[in-house]
């Protein structure tokens, strides 16, 4: 798996104006500043990366930082009351959701609300840079930071770089308190924006190619390594060379359903955009089977400017590596069609791999109502992430659950990040609470082309002995999985409750949101196979295929299939997981478990790589991959913390089928309901986001 780091171009805070999910010590820190009306704190905005970083001292008078100001709107509460009541089947409001204007209209910012903000910071002696409905740009010196946001700003020395950030709390004045939903970038690390070779336009070249060895297996289990040593008691099997759409399709029930995804739109959202993918989609597309493209139906909206396209070097520490992005675009576009091919795609790309230009590109789709469905193969380690972009999100978030748009995301490809971090600890934006968090599998196909069974996505990997008669140590040493644990922030939202065990959702005391929600495939030894224009060593461009994975290929194969079950609904499903989670322990899903074929069963398969990724000239390497062993989670009977209610089985489309929509959608204007038991909202917020590539 090729990891590259987004690095926000903030440290941020959030003020929680109306926290939906309160404890005792937060409803004391609300108190304690309603007695000191002249300034408000936002909560969360000293980075935890300074405790570990060299003080400088105070920030030179030089110091200059770029921030967004972002906007909370003019009834927050009101917005998130309407979300839940639009998303709850319980409700009479389910499925009423508004237009993009009509959200805009009743929860955005007044323009008494803009200009008091404005006026604030010009009078602080920041200058306004640029705005929008979300937030304003303001650029200034560390005098002005003082001055709005009564904190210094210190520089710190961590990693050979220099960056600063605030030292305290950050502070608004009561008057404008109302109207600040966050405030992002006086946190300058881990990069600071820089012009010139970081900053460009140009999209570069494609990456290095890579190509898959045999041998394969048609199926699971066809083809035993014969000739390799055994291993738990028999010779395992080759991997399969990558599944197919037509595959996905059967084993997840939707050719049985006739459904193509007619009359939906999904969104892709990823960093840049491959200037090959119309090319290469269209060609994958022929050469599996897949239904042609319309023309139209797959169209894309970037960014006027593409920046920190570099890769990431000491130099450039904010590089994104742009063209690392390319295959992870191909891998979401080519499965989403191949899953619903007659489904309308429109392609985001962000201007980098940084926070706030995702931020941008998901906005877009809710203003301009782009889509219903939007699939994210993206997220970051919870301890590193930035405290005040959470409340950005899940305003987002809500604005699109206002409007019937559901998000989902990938929940991470290791486990618990216990093996690779040291810490347990969730990916985020996976783990909010106003999202559909998708979690891997490994999946298996009989002769026929049936489902046979799935096992939670869990992979160590031993090599094959120089010699080539003995297997390393097994199991071996824990390679990748399926992201997932109990989230160290997120209040446990309330289509939770009756679901997931105590055990989990109290992991890391009171109790807090579980991850993921649903899982489909997601092992690279199951993975799926894709196509991509790349560079060759001969020096040619030229389109080649390989097997892809990680949660990166299961949340577009999902995000897939719910678009083709709101083809059956007849109506958008907006924010999903009320809905799933009331069908949780129905035949609607396989309940996935880590050892399908009995307890005393080690599943494994055997696979052969070539050792420069492109051909046998130096070489190969022959592996022994588990599945479903991960290194401290553990797919169980009944929700867990690998699969969540598991994956979606044929019964799954059927009920879609076999239910008439509860509520007509599309822009009908509701009352505001009363607030329902909240789903919960992170008290504590986030720092720097790692963008999942995809496990190979």
């Amino acid at each position: 798996m090729r990891c590259s780091w987004s690095r926000p171009k903030a440290g941020t805070a959030a003020l929680l104006t109306v926290p939906l999910m309160l404890t005792g010590a937060a409803l004391g820190a609300r108190a304690a500043a309603e007695s000191r009306p002249a300034r408000v704190p936002l909560p969360g905005s000293v980075p935890a990366w300074t405790a570990q970083a060299a003080d400088q001292g105070v920030a030179s008078g030089s110091s200059t930082v770029t921030a967004r100001v972002y906007l909370a709107g003019r009834d927050p509460g009101g917005l998130a009351a309407f979300a839940r009541s639009v998303s709850d089947p319980a409700s009479p409001d389910y499925g009423h959701f508004l237009t993009a204007a009509q959200v805009e209209e009743r929860f955005g910012p007044t323009g008494a609300q803009v200009s008091a903000v404005r006026d604030w910071l010009d009078s602080s002696g920041f200058r306004v840079l640029s705005g929008n409905a979300h937030y304003l740009t303001v650029g200034g010196g560390a005098a002005a930071v003082q001055r709005a946001f009564a904190t210094p700003l210190h520089a710190y020395r961590r990693g050979g770089h220099v960056y600063t950030a605030p030292t305290a709390a950050v502070t608004v004045p009561a008057a404008v308190a109302s109207a600040v939903l966050a405030v992002t970038g006086l946190d300058t690390a881990p990069h600071q924006v820089q012009h010139g070779a970081l900053r460009r336009d140009v999209l570069p070249a494609p990456d290095a190619a890579f190509a898959n060895s045999g041998p394969f297996s048609a199926y699971f289990g066809a083809n035993p390594a014969t000739g390799l040593p055994t291993a738990y008691g028999k010779a395992q099997p080759y991997v399969v060379q990558g599944f197919t759409g037509t595959q996905l399709r059967h084993a997840y029930g939707a050719d049985v359903s006739k459904l193509t995804g007619s009359g939906v739109t999904m969104a892709v959202v990823d960093a840049y955009d491959s200037p090959t993918i119309g090319s290469d989609s269209a060609a994958y597309a022929a050469a599996h089977g897949d239904r042609a493209y319309r023309p139209g139906q797959l169209t894309r909206v970037d960014p006027g400017v593409f920046t920190d396209t570099v890769a990431p070097s000491d130099m450039f520490p904010d590089g994104c590596g742009a063209a690392g992005w390319y295959g992870e675009q191909s891998l979401d576009i080519e499965s989403a069609h191949a899953v619903a091919p007659d489904a309308n795609i429109v392609y985001v790309g962000a201007a980098s791999c940084q926070d706030q230009d995702l931020v941008d590109a998901l906005n877009r789709i809710v203003d301009g109502q782009l889509a219903e469905i939007v699939s994210n193969s993206w997220s970051g380690l919870e301890s590193q992430s930035d405290a005040g972009s959470d409340a950005v999100y899940d305003q987002l978030f809500m604005r699109g659950a206002a409007e019937g748009i559901g998000f989902y995301f990938s929940s991470g490809d290791y486990g618990d990040e216990l093996a690779k971090t040291g810490t347990k600890q969730v990916n985020t934006p996976s783990a909010l609470p106003w999202v559909t968090a998708v979690g891997g599998t490994s999946l298996a196909l009989a002769k026929n082309g049936d489902y046979r069974f799935e096992t939670g996505w869990g992979t160590d990997q031993v090599a094959l002995s120089t010699n080539g008669r003995t297997w390393g140590r097994l199991p071996g040493v824990f390679t990748a999985g399926g992201g997932g644990g109990t989230s160290g922030r997120v209040a446990e939202p309330t289509y939770q409750l009756k679901v997931v065990p105590d055990a989990l959702a109290k992991a890391g005391g009171g109790r807090h949101r579980v991850v993921p929600d649903v899982a489909a495939v997601a092992d690279s030894g199951t993975g799926f196979l894709i196509g991509l224009t790349q560079t060759w060593p001969d020096g040619s461009v030229r389109y080649g295929e390989f097997r892809e994975g990680g949660t990166s290929l299961a949340c577009p194969v999902f995000a897939a299939i719910q678009a083709l079950a709101e083809e059956a609904n007849g109506k958008p499903l907006g924010f999903a997981n009320p809905e799933i989670y009331q069908r949780y322990g129905s035949p609607d899903f396989h309940d996935v478990t880590d050892h399908p074929l009995g307890a005393t069963t080690q599943l494994a398969q055997v696979r052969t790589d070539f050792h420069d990724g492109v051909d046998a000239t130096n070489g190969l390497d022959t592996t022994l991959r588990t599945m479903g062993r991960d290194s401290s989670l553990h797919a169980t009977a009944g929700f867990d913390d690998v699969t969540g209610v598991g994956s979606p089985a044929p019964g799954y489309l059927r009920s879609f089928q076999h239910s008439s929509p509860q509520a007509p959608g599309g822009g009908e204007r509701c009352p505001t309901p009363a607030a329902p038991p909240p789903f919960g909202y992170p008290v504590a917020m986030r720092t720097a986001r790692l963008l999942l590539s995809r496990p190979r």
